[in-house]
C-alpha cells in the first residue's frame, strides 16, 4: 500500500506530495521537519523557485451527502493516474438538539425570570434573503472548513462536485409520479392533523370509536426521529392514545400494518444535502474551477472501473481520473466545535481533544481522541473507532498527537 505525503518547502509554498517512505528519510537527514503528523506533511528546509514547481493537475472530488461526506485528492499523470489522499468527513448531528436546548434555556430567561412583551419576526438573521437554517449551514461550512485545510497543504486545481438531486415525491409516494402529478397535492386537507383524520375516516384505528375526541399519534416517536409525514402518523382516540405512552416502540409495527406504511421513510438527510447546494459551489469558486457531475456518472465510473462502493472511492471516481490503484490509507474527518465545553484543562500533559494510545491488561489496544480528563484521579476518557474507553490511567496512555480545529482519525480496515 502505498501512502503519499504533503510536502511544504521553507517558504510555506505547496509542492508535489511525495510518498511516506520518502519523507521519513528526508526528516532522518535532517532536510525537513515534520509539520503535521495525521495526515503527514513535512516542510523542506530549503526554498523551490517558482520555475522547479510541479504543476501537474491534482484534482478534488467531493461526495456531498447528508451524513457522510466522501473527499479525495486525485493526481493527472501520463501514465497512471495517482490517488493522493482519500477520507469520509462525519458530519455533526448534535446541532439541532444542542440549539433546542439553548432555546428552552432563552425561554424559562425571557418568561420566568425577567418578563418582557412578546416581539415576533425581529431578528434581522431570520430575514435575510437566502437564509440557511443554522444546523444544515454548519455542514455546508464544515466542508469548506476541510477544503480550506487541505488548500494550505496541496495546490488543487480542479473540484468535482456531485449535484445531489433527489426526487422527494418518488419516496413518499413509493412510486415515479406523471407530469401533471406533481401539481397536484398528496395531501388530503390544509392541515397535517385533518388530512391523517380524514384518511382513517374519522374514527380511532385501534378501537374503532366516531363519536369522540379523536388525536393523532407519532407511531415512530419525535424522540426516536420520526417524521411529521402521513406515513408516520394514526388516528386515535384520547383513551388508546394515553395507552400509548412509553410502549411506542412496541405498538410500531402494529400501527404500520393498519395503515400500510413503513418507518424507513425518513427524509430529512434527503432533503439536508439539497439545501445550501448553491453557497457550496460559490464558496468552492474561490479556491479554483469547479464542475458538475451526477451520481449516476459516480455509478457507472465506480462500476466499469471495479472500485467498491464507499463514500471516498465514489469521491475517487467523481474526478473523472482512472486511478492506478484505491489501496491507499482511508482518512475519517470529524471538525471539532470551536469552542470547547472542557471544565479542567489537562492531566499528565495530555489535554482535551489529544490523541492518545491505550492498551488493556487482555492485550487490546485502542487508539482515539480524548472526550474528558480527571486530574485528581489521574484518569482520561477517549473515543476510539470501536469503543468510548472511560477513566483509564493516564500514565499509561500514550500521547501521539495534538490535533488543531479538525479530527484526522486513521480508519481501521
Amino acid at each position: 500500500m502505498t501512502n503519499y505525503t504533503f510536502v511544504l518547502d521553507a517558504d510555506g509554498k505547496t509542492l508535489a506530495p511525495t510518498k511516506e517512505k520518502k519523507a521519513w528519510y528526508l526528516i532522518r537527514k535532517k532536510r525537513a521537519k515534520l509539520v503535521n503528523k495525521y495526515p503527514m506533511v513535512i516542510q523542506l528546509k530549503k526554498s523551490v523557485p517558482k520555475d522547479e514547481i510541479s504543476d501537474k493537475e491534482i484534482r478534488c472530488g467531493i461526495d456531498d451527502g447528508g451524513l457522510y461526506v466522501g473527499i479525495a485528492l486525485v493526481q493527472k499523470c501520463k501514465t497512471k493516474n495517482k490517488v493522493l489522499f482519500k477520507g469520509t468527513m462525519e458530519h455533526r448531528k448534535d446541532v439541532k438538539h444542542l440549539m433546542e436546548v439553548r432555546k428552552g434555556y432563552r425561554r424559562n430567561r425571557r418568561y420566568y425570570k425577567r418578563y418582557r412583551q412578546k416581539r415576533f419576526h425581529n431578528r434581522s438573521s431570520l430575514k435575510r434573503k437566502g437564509r440557511i437554517a443554522p444546523s444544515i449551514f454548519q455542514k455546508r461550512q464544515a466542508v469548506i472548513r476541510v477544503i480550506a485545510q487541505l488548500n494550505k497543504w496541496v495546490t488543487i486545481t480542479h473540484y468535482q462536485l456531485e449535484d445531489v438531486a433527489i426526487d422527494i415525491r418518488v419516496l413518499t409516494d413509493g412510486y415515479k409520479p406523471y407530469k401533471w402529478q406533481y401539481q397536484k397535492t398528496n395531501r388530503l386537507d390544509e392541515t397535517m392533523r385533518k388530512a391523517v383524520i380524514l384518511r382513517d375516516k374519522c374514527s380511532c384505528m385501534e378501537c374503532g370509536k366516531t363519536k369522540c375526541k379523536l388525536e393523532v399519534h407519532h407511531i415512530k416517536p419525535r424522540r426516536l426521529n420520526g417524521s411529521n409525514t402521513l406515513g408516520n402518523l394514526i388516528t386515535l382516540c384520547e383513551k388508546c392514545h394515553q395507552k400509548t405512552e412509553g410502549k411506542e416502540e412496541l405498538l410500531m409495527d402494529k400501527y404500520y400494518s393498519f395503515i400500510k406504511s413503513s418507518d424507513d421513510k425518513n427524509l430529512n438527510y434527503a432533503q439536508h444535502v439539497m439545501i445550501g447546494k448553491k453557497w457550496l459551489r460559490e464558496q468552492l469558486a474561490s479556491y479554483g474551477k469547479v464542475s458538475l457531475t451526477t451520481g449516476g456518472d459516480t455509478a457507472n465510473k465506480r462500476i466499469d472501473w471495479g472500485i467498491e462502493k464507499t463514500h471516498s472511492n465514489d469521491a475517487v471516481c467523481i474526478t473523472g481520473l482512472l486511478p492506478d490503484t484505491c489501496e491507499i490509507k482511508e482518512w475519517t474527518i470529524k471538525p471539532m466545535r470551536r469552542q470547547s465545553k472542557a471544565k479542567t484543562d489537562q492531566v499528565l500533559g495530555i489535554r482535551h481533544r489529544d490523541l492518545v494510545e491505550y492498551t488493556y491488561k487482555n492485550g487490546e489496544t485502542h487508539r482515539g481522541y480524548v472526550t474528558a480528563v480527571y486530574p485528581k484521579q489521574e484518569a482520561l476518557n477517549f473515543q476510539s473507532p470501536k469503543k468510548h474507553c472511560k477513566k483509564v490511567n493516564a500514565k499509561k496512555c500514550k500521547l501521539l498527537w495534538k490535533y488543531n480545529k479538525i479530527y484526522w482519525l486513521e480508519s481501521e480496515t
